[in-house]
């Protein structure tokens, strides 16, 4: 299926998305269809048992042993085909958000790696994984899910955990801000790197793993929901996720960087923070 994390977004802010007018239409066009079927797939099947399944499948880190760089230019072979700002593959994606957040940001290498480590939990489409469990907006399971989640109205109807007393409340299986590194996330690939960052100890602040951790979670860090789950932590962190989010979503252009003139700066960095052979 195509990968719906960028097609359908309601609620990115209207001043925004007036400046970049050149960008998705969010309300109606011919990818519609597709979208609002791979949304109605993860919405039903993403339960906490489901979730909980793919901890452990993937908790191993068993399935390849690679470099960051390798990693990314696994990526050269997913093209997000439902996207509809590019058709260049999510490689160049990689390295126009870091250079966007390097140009606003030059103090602040850490932030330049995340630009490019963001989304190479990814390469779980490339392991065979459906795109409906990789990407796409992300949300907690165990709980209803709240009015910005993408489609909310009418996806879930065959979720089963909304028929479950424990998993359909507000909290569903919370407590009141428990905080988010307490919530079970819908699986992808947020919360894949995340995992893959944390096992083979990445040696970055705590922003850069939130900021991987979290970039997908729009119906919190855009929509403004899920506020009865943070603690002071989500909320100090929420500035971050936000302006990394300026850079994620609008610094595609149909003009590539150079990758091969831009690959030593992020070698240096990778051997900084992440060095070496990972396990993924």
């Amino acid at each position: 299926g195509p990968d719906p994390s960028l097609v359908y977004r309601p609620d990115v802010d209207s001043e925004v998305a007036k400046d970049k007018g050149s960008f998705r239409n969010y309300s109606s066009g011919p990818l519609l269809d597709r979208v609002f079927a791979t949304y109605k797939l993860m919405h039903t099947q993403q339960t906490v048992d489901f979730v909980r399944r793919k901890h452990t499948q993937f908790g191993g880190f068993s399935y390849k042993k690679m470099t960051v760089l390798e990693a990314v230019d696994m990526l050269d072979g997913l093209v997000d085909e439902s996207d509809p700002d590019v058709d260049f593959p999510n490689s160049f994606h990689a390295f126009q958000t870091a250079e966007g957040i390097r140009k606003a940001h030059p103090d602040k290498d850490w932030f330049h790696l995340v630009g490019l480590l963001h989304d190479l939990g990814k390469v779980l489409v490339l392991a065979g994984e459906p795109q409906w469990a990789v990407v796409g907006d992300t949300f907690p399971v165990g709980c209803r899910p709240q009015a910005s989640v993408v489609f909310h109205d009418s996806t879930f109807q065959d979720n089963p955990d909304l028929q479950d007393p424990r998993y359909s409340t507000e909290l569903g299986m919370y407590q009141p801000h428990c905080g988010l590194e307490n919530v079970l996330m819908s699986w992808g690939h947020d919360e894949y790197m995340y995992q893959v960052m944390k096992f083979n100890k990445f040696s970055l602040p705590p922003e850069a793993f939130y900021i991987v951790r979290f970039h997908s979670f729009y119906p919190w860090h855009t929509g403004g929901d899920y506020r009865q789950l943070c603690n002071e932590q989500d909320m100090a962190m929420l500035p971050w996720v936000q302006e990394f989010n300026k850079f994620d979503l609008y610094t595609k252009c149909p003009e590539l960087p150079d990758v091969r003139e831009l690959r030593p700066y992020y070698e240096q960095l990778i051997n900084k923070y992440c060095a070496g052979v990972l396990s993924w």
